[in-house]
């Protein structure tokens, strides 16, 4: 009743859905506002217009079972996993515990879902419906969301119901879900809520008492159906409450628990107690409670909850308000019954949950099952789940040195979910007990994770360090890591702590000859910080070959993965732009291969970086894109430094300084940390080719100060030509200088190139020449055709002061060109405005047919054109094959074709 802009809402997506347009719309509300009945009238909808319908339901005491809520959802549906592609199918069977395996990478599992359903739906269109979804796991809930943000031609819908939580409650509104469309329900107007309140009514009321319920009710419907049943209401005694309306209804559902047998309301808590609504279950429970099968007669008659195969409750606050209002020990009771009827064998993580609720006091018995429980959920990739379980073994725990070994352990599976907070308290719980020296290793690293995840703060790669040389001693291997981790945390946040770092290292390990890859790493950022970058670079470039040959042999373990995006950036600082472009390859190559979303979006930054100093900004623009899409999917964290950078080169002054100033506003980024130099360097390069040369000079200034060592090097460049015409000489000659040095050591042709080019800038006279025909030599023979480009550009522009228009113009029309077709707008202006003072009309760029794509079909085009299959697409770009597909139809009208073979034969770049 009263909903009929809400149903059209329903019916809209559903409607969409069936055409081939998937979508997602989450609703909202207080208890009992009619959330579960629009999500009846989807079903109803959904079923009449021949869809399937799959269905899910959060419940609060489920919250600590990894993937519980996607399981109940998707195991309709495995007989489709076969058509999945089997890192995929693997992911599945291991996160729901049907088989042992490598813990996946939770997003990977949002893939092999994605698909799964994609799967279903090619029969016939697909409803997915997700009730009290503020109670789902969290390891469901951000796969759910993965998912519902990821569809889009495959005929899906998705709605999930979420209900406003009580403060009082424990759970928490599933976070991933936000941003996803939503539909706040709010209560009847008067007139509805009166139809509704007289409909439900056995026996005609006061009009005085029926005005009363309207207006205290808010127009929620559960109310004006519920609260009527009070004999004081119908008799019109009710006195002035100042309950809300989800706690009045609670009151009344526990009214009405009371007024029950003694025998039915023993039974009716167990089944609050077990989330599972497993009739036989419960039945065998009743025998441990030395009551009846039928006890819960008197409650079905109540209207409190129905058992039919399955038991259900009236509303989830008929549940809560069950188990809230039972003593303790009668929790503990109903607990115990339910663990001895729950099959150890088939469902033991179940049993040891209920039987940890059910012990009183200290239990070790209790709390070992719990940890074994951890394990499996670890195993399935259920960080969150694991944390809940080993913080309940915590509680438990009544051996000293167990507690702190298993607070430690829960601290750690808590942080890795995010949840920063309640690791912070179970350090506090760990650092009471006895901790050896190992462990206290690991708290002071975990102490420092927290706090870098929570404030980014300058304390935190001290704190790194101070674990680092604790676990020296006891672990070498594991305190490298941590320098490492240190180092970059340095250089993230900016200031000095970064030397003291690197000497406090090669001070620990001064003799040590390294051998894993991590640790030549570690080694060479060491030794270029305290001795400076000639000593260094040998070293640096020695590691990052040891990284490029085992990630090109596919060795994949842990010693190689995790450091291949800083290994990158180090060779961008070494200005090696083959091990550039390799290492970023790679590691966006390994992060599609693992499924590891989360982490993906900062290795497609990188690698754009890459591409847009190899002029390839079309291609990087796509890799921005995508990462951007991936990191919104996710929840994670947007990196804005590509877009932002790609926005500098393409001379976008309007986007470039928006995607900044909200860099330089953030207070998670440190003014002189690694965030806000590359926006001082994307901001460099703008006014760079805007020809705004003191803009850009400061820019630059601040870029090059940075201890980022690709940051200090690109920026040098930058500098000196903003210098140069901005009329000081003096500073160029000292930024030149440490380009030179740093040149020498590297010797790449990108090295030599770029210094050719800057020395060219300060030579007055013929002489600047020999330098120019260097710089544009070394440059168009390396990958940075970026800045080969604007090598050409200064060259010309040299030749035109030196009236020498003719070989001017063959220069500027070269950059021209060049710059035009990398879509390098302000610089391919600078070169137009060049050849016209030569008097040469500068080519117009001519228009492609790949002009209409948009980033994410060019990029599908790209793939397509190398032969790639529609699924093979799509799980590179975490996508369903019929999403794929959808975009290949766009694709064929843009550009006026037919068929995938005529798209290899089109030039895509």
């Amino acid at each position: 009743m009263g909903r009929r802009d809400e149903r059209d809402a329903v019916d809209t997506l559903l409607s969409k859905a069936r055409a081939g347009r998937s979508g997602a719309l989450v609703v909202r509300g207080t208890a009992g506002i009619g959330k579960t009945a629009l999500l009846q009238y989807a079903r109803d909808a959904a079923a009449t217009a021949g869809f399937r319908i799959e269905s899910s339901v959060g419940v609060e005491s489920e919250m600590q079972f990894a993937f519980a809520g996607l399981h109940q959802l998707c195991a309709p549906l495995l007989a489709h996993t076969d058509a999945l592609p089997p890192p995929q199918r693997t992911a599945l069977g291991v996160a729901f515990g049907q088989q042992d395996g490598a813990t996946p990478d939770r997003f990977l599992v949002g893939l092999a879902t994605l698909n799964l359903l994609a799967e279903a739906a090619e029969v016939e269109p697909l409803l997915c419906l997700v009730d009290d979804a503020q109670w789902l796991d969290e390891a469901s809930a951000q796969v759910l969301a993965f998912v519902a943000r990821r569809v889009s031609a495959e005929r899906i819908a998705f709605a999930f119901a979420v209900r406003d939580v009580l403060p009082e409650e424990t759970g928490r509104r599933p976070s991933a879900l936000h941003g996803l469309p939503e539909l706040r329900l709010h209560g009847l107007d008067d007139a509805d809520a009166r139809a509704l309140l007289e409909s439900a009514l056995p026996v005609p009321l006061d009009e005085r008492v029926l005005e009363r319920i309207v207006a205290e009710s808010w127009g929620n419907p559960l109310a004006l159906l519920e609260l009527p049943q009070s004999a004081a209401w119908t008799e019109g005694f009710e006195s002035p409450r100042t309950l809300d309306v989800p706690r009045r209804l609670e009151e009344s559902f526990r009214h009405r628990f009371r007024s029950l047998p003694d025998d039915t309301r023993v039974l009716l808590l167990a089944a609050a107690a077990d989330p599972t609504g497993d009739a036989a279950l419960l039945c065998r429970a009743a025998a441990h409670l030395d009551v009846a099968e039928d006890a819960l007669g008197p409650a079905e008659a109540v209207g409190l909850l129905s058992v039919d195969g399955r038991v259900t409750f009236r509303h989830p606050l008929v549940r809560s308000a069950i188990y809230r209002d039972a003593t303790p020990s009668d929790q503990r009771r109903a607990h115990d019954a339910l663990a001895a009827a729950t099959d150890p064998d088939a469902d033991p993580d179940r049993r040891a949950w209920h039987r940890a609720q059910a012990v009183l006091g200290l239990n070790e018995e209790a709390a070992a099952e719990l940890e074994e429980s951890a394990g499996r959920a670890l195993r399935r990739g259920g960080l969150a789940a694991a944390g809940a379980f080993l913080q309940r073994a915590t509680e438990l725990t009544p051996d000293p040195a167990d507690r702190s070994r298993r607070a430690l352990d829960a601290a750690e599976a808590k942080q890795e979910t995010g949840a920063s907070g309640a690791a912070q308290d179970l350090l506090a719980v760990a650092e009471a007990g006895p901790l050896d020296a190992l462990q206290r290793g690991r708290l002071e690293l975990l102490r420092a994770q927290i706090s870098f995840h929570l404030t980014r703060g300058a304390d935190v790669p001290g704190m790194l360090l101070d674990a680092a040389e604790s676990l020296a001693p006891l672990d070498g291997a594991l305190s490298r890591n941590i320098y490492l981790h240190a180092l970059d945390a340095a250089i993230i946040t900016g200031g000095p702590t970064g030397i003291r770092i690197a000497e406090a290292m090669l001070s620990r390990f001064p003799s040590d000859v390294p051998t894993r890859p991590v640790d030549l790493l570690l080694h060479g950022l060491a030794v270029t910080m305290t001795r400076g970058y000639a000593e260094g670079v040998p070293a640096l470039r020695c590691a990052l070959a040891v990284l490029r040959d085992s990630a090109r042999d596919a060795i994949r373990d842990n010693t190689v993965r995790p450091w291949l995006w800083i290994a990158g950036r180090v060779a961008v600082g070494i200005l090696d732009d083959e091990l550039a472009h390799v290492l970023a390859e790679c590691d966006v190559a390994m992060a599609r291969a693992d499924g590891a979303l989360a982490r993906l979006p900062a290795s497609l930054n990188f690698h754009a970086n890459v591409l847009v100093i190899s002029g390839q900004l079309t291609r990087a623009g796509e890799l921005a894109a995508e990462a951007a899409a991936i990191a919104d999917a996710t929840g994670g964290v947007q990196l804005r430094h590509a877009q932002a950078i790609l926005a500098g080169w393409r001379g976008d002054q309007a986007e470039t300084d928006a995607l900044n100033d909200l860099t330089f506003h953030d207070p998670s980024y440190p003014a002189d940390g690694t965030e806000v130099a590359l926006a001082q360097y994307a901001t460099a390069v703008l006014h760079n080719g805007l020809g705004e040369y003191s803009l850009a000079r400061e820019a630059a200034a601040k870029a090059c100060d940075s201890i980022e060592l690709s940051l200090s090097t690109v920026a040098l460049p930058e500098l000196i030509e903003a210098s140069v015409r901005t009329g000081e000489p003096e500073r160029a000659a000292v930024a030149l200088e440490e380009l030179s040095s740093r040149a020498r050591a590297s010797d790449t042709s990108w090295a030599r190139g770029l210094e050719a080019r800057s020395r060219a800038l300060t030579v007055t006279g013929p002489g600047a020449e020999d330098h120019y025909r260097e710089a544009t030599a070394r440059l168009d023979d390396s990958r940075v055709r970026g800045e080969a480009a604007r090598a050409h550009l200064l060259y010309g522009e040299w030749l035109r002061r030196e009236g020498r228009r003719q070989d001017a113009r063959e220069q500027l029309r070269t950059a021209h060109e060049l710059l035009t077709d990398m879509g390098a707008e302000a610089f391919a202006a600078r070169a137009a405005r060049e050849l016209r003072a030569t008097g040469a009309r500068p080519q117009k760029r001519t228009a492609q047919p790949t002009d209409a794509l948009t980033a994410q079909e060019l990029h599908i085009a790209r793939l397509v054109a190398t032969g790639a299959t529609s699924r093979e697409v799509g799980t590179q770009l975490f996508l369903s094959p019929r999403t794929v597909e959808a975009h290949l139809r766009n694709i064929f009208r843009k550009l006026g074709i037919s068929s995938r073979r005529q798209l290899k034969e089109l030039s895509l770049g």
